[in-house]
């Protein structure tokens, strides 16, 4: 049975979870506190695993099925969907903390031992003043 969104929106929590199918894996679990997630169940390396994609109606189930369809590309490249995204999710952590803020943060953090203490003051206030707000959150080269 495939799902629709009006479904989707009209399920009810019930006192234990419940999930609505929709094919090829993916289904829409119900909490007993009302929230609706998506998960997709697969199996790699004779093991069944289970994805979890969103929260609904944030991701809807045209996007919920594009990731369901996604995980079975990778599937059928012989890759694990859980870890890839866990490797996505590391890259975007790594990147984070690779930004020019953190970097200049560092560099300041560094060389405000060699400066006077109003220099360092001033080169600071400088950067979160002027250069942070445009520039901080890039990623450094």
């Amino acid at each position: 049975m495939n799902l629709n969104d009006k479904l989707c929106k009209s399920a009810k929590p019930k006192d234990k979870p419940y999930k609505l199918s929709d094919g090829g894996g993916l289904y829409l679990e119900v909490t007993p506190k009302g929230s609706k997630l998506w998960r997709v169940k697969y199996r790699f390396l004779n093991n069944e695993k289970k994805l979890c994609i969103g929260e609904y109606p944030v991701i809807t189930l045209a996007e919920a099925r594009n990731h369901r369809d996604e995980a079975k590309k990778l599937l059928a490249n012989g890759h694990d969907p859980s870890a890839v995204k866990q490797e996505i999710k590391q890259e975007r952590i790594q990147e984070a903390g690779n930004t020019f803020e953190a970097i200049a943060r560092e560099w300041h953090e560094h060389k405000k031992h060699e400066w006077s203490e109003v220099n360092a003051k001033t080169v600071i206030d400088r950067l979160e003043r002027d250069v942070f707000p445009e520039i901080g959150k890039y990623p450094s080269l």
